[in-house]
């Protein structure tokens, strides 16, 4: 099995390309990353480096890095061509809604142009008779809900008010997705993440910058006064519904038309239980304060502030994963407490 895995140098592509050489007997995995700054380097220097040690504990599957970005097109087509990829899961994306506010140009750069290029690889994949690619896999996120008043989220509400650029970007995925499914008959699958943190993760992502404000003795903003419920999906969940996800993909049918029925689906990953952002910092700072990384002494009180929603955050995510449930058995289950204790264990040993 030939996979191409974009954004391998990131927090789910990484932990995704771990697993499938730590499970997937003769698997040959393409990661293709730019490797940008738009967070630490470092960070993603060392999960390149865990992948590189890991693929060697593997002899029977193959393993290649490529330094690239998803908007070159003729980088994109010369690896289809040379590899002939049976699943294609895209990962690579400009991440962060805050920062699309400020920097919109690398969200249309890499979440359009470039989920545009893979789509037209996918399509010519099968050029000339050949099988071409069985599944592509595409990062969607919890964002496309916007202001969604209904909880839980369900694949079946209507996502038509992004109140981000990041979440416009991700639900035109979902609509290129499905445009290419119907003309081409390419199996496509977009997965809606919810707020996904573990060790490792992005320092962008509030467990991860809490933790670096702390460590600098500066302060904290809680959105909204703290009136904010996320519902955290730690990584191995996230990663083992992709994985699952990766090998069922959509039934090709023709319809009484003559035409293809369009072989696409859209799920949530998530944890299906919203926590309160207060709550969800005190169990933080338990962790912080349990693997050495912050004194028992510290004052956290003195270190949180209370701030209004900043534009383009929603005051909820909740994630309905009936559908995952009913097509793959699987539903995600790490408690919060015990996914901040990896990650606060993590960040002791990474940062000594």
């Amino acid at each position: 099995m030939k996979v191409l895995v974009t954004g391998g140098a990131g927090f789910i592509g990484s932990n995704l390309i771990e697993r499938l050489l730590s499970t997937e007997p003769n698997i040959e995995i393409v990661n293709l990353d730019s490797v940008n700054d738009y967070y630490d380097v470092s960070i993603k220097e060392y999960r390149l480096n865990r992948l590189e040690q890991i693929a060697k504990l593997h002899n029977d599957c193959k393993y290649t890095f490529v330094k690239g970005n998803l908007a070159d097109k003729a980088l994109i087509d010369k690896l289809f061509n040379e590899y002939n990829f049976d699943i294609v899961v895209n990962l690579a994306a400009q991440a962060g809604v805050r920062y699309s506010i400020t920097n919109p140009d690398a969200y249309i750069e890499s979440n359009i142009i470039g989920f545009y290029n893979i789509l037209e690889a996918c399509r010519h994949s099968y050029d000339n008779g050949k099988e071409g690619v069985k599944h592509l896999v595409y990062a969607s996120s919890s964002s496309v809900y916007g202001n969604n008043e209904k909880v839980p989220y369900s694949t079946d509400d209507k996502v038509d008010n992004p109140i981000s650029l990041y979440a416009a970007t991700k639900k035109s995925n979902e609509l290129f997705a499905h445009c290419y499914s119907k003309l081409y008959n390419i199996p496509s699958t977009g997965l809606r993440f919810f707020t996904v943190y573990g060790p490792a993760g992005r320092p962008d992502m509030a467990y991860f910058g809490f933790t670096n404000k702390l460590i600098k003795g500066e302060k904290i903003q809680i959105f909204n006064y703290g009136n904010c419920k996320r519902d955290f999906t730690y990584v191995d969940d996230i990663v083992e519904g992709v994985q699952r996800v990766m090998h069922k993909a959509p039934e090709r049918k023709i319809g009484e038309d003559g035409l293809p029925v369009p072989p696409y689906a859209v799920y949530n990953i998530g944890n299906s239980n919203p926590e309160n952002l207060l709550d969800f910092v005190q169990i933080l700072q338990e962790e912080l304060v349990r693997a050495n990384v912050l004194p028992s002494d510290y004052d956290f009180d003195a270190h949180k502030e209370l701030v209004p929603m900043q534009a383009g955050d929603v005051p909820v995510t909740f994630a309905d994963t009936t559908a995952l449930e009913r097509d793959f058995c699987f539903k995600p289950s790490t408690s919060l407490r015990e996914g901040l204790r990896k990650f606060a264990e993590w960040y002791k040993e990474f940062y000594k």
